[in-house]
């Protein structure tokens, strides 16, 4: 019962930083800092986040450490990495959720249920929520729409790939800042 409530309360404060997150990013303001950062860092610390989650649901993470280093601001690459986790997780009844690099690109896939092709070229539209979406009243269409909207203030390409009944790939290309060597 514990564990469910804190489950809950966890899922609400995703849900209260959303909003936040919603609210700063229609500003003017910005605190963006960037600075040469280890992604292995952020996905570890964002992975924690979730533990306890994945351990009550038996949800497998298939976890690659990448080597990875780029400028990006680390409180809102962060948010991207959990809102994709948390979406992974939602959509994921069982089976596994992995984090893995191809180069400079960062992918996170699940097993989850998939998106209908009808709702891919959508799923970054702000309140859209697809066939899944509405069979989940939790669903805000939020979510995706934020960490498209920051991945856009970062210079980061995000896409996102999926097939019913089989899962969902979102990439990340961190690529897009050459960094100086030491």
């Amino acid at each position: 019962e514990a564990r469910r409530l804190a489950s809950e309360l966890s899922r609400i404060e995703q849900y209260v930083e959303m909003v936040l997150v919603f609210i700063r990013l229609g500003s003017n303001y910005s605190d963006y800092v960037f600075r040469e950062q280890d992604i292995d860092g952020i996905i570890k610390g964002s992975v924690k986040k979730f533990a306890p989650e994945f351990i009550d649901r038996r949800i497998r993470l298939e976890y690659d450490s990448v080597d990875i280093r780029a400028v990006t601001d680390e409180k809102w690459l962060a948010f991207v990495i959990e809102q994709l986790l948390s979406n992974a997780l939602k959509y994921t009844r069982e089976g596994s959720i992995r984090i893995y690099s191809e180069g400079k690109i960062l992918c996170i896939e699940d097993t989850g249920i998939g998106i209908a092709p009808e709702d891919l070229p959508r799923v970054f539209d702000k309140g859209y929520t697809g066939c899944n979406g509405r069979d989940d009243r939790r669903a805000s269409g939020l979510g995706l729409y934020l960490c498209r909207r920051i991945c856009e203030n970062l210079g980061i390409d995000i896409s996102i790939s999926s097939t019913v009944g089989e899962g969902t790939a979102v990439r990340l290309d961190l690529g897009q800042y050459r960094l100086k060597k030491e």
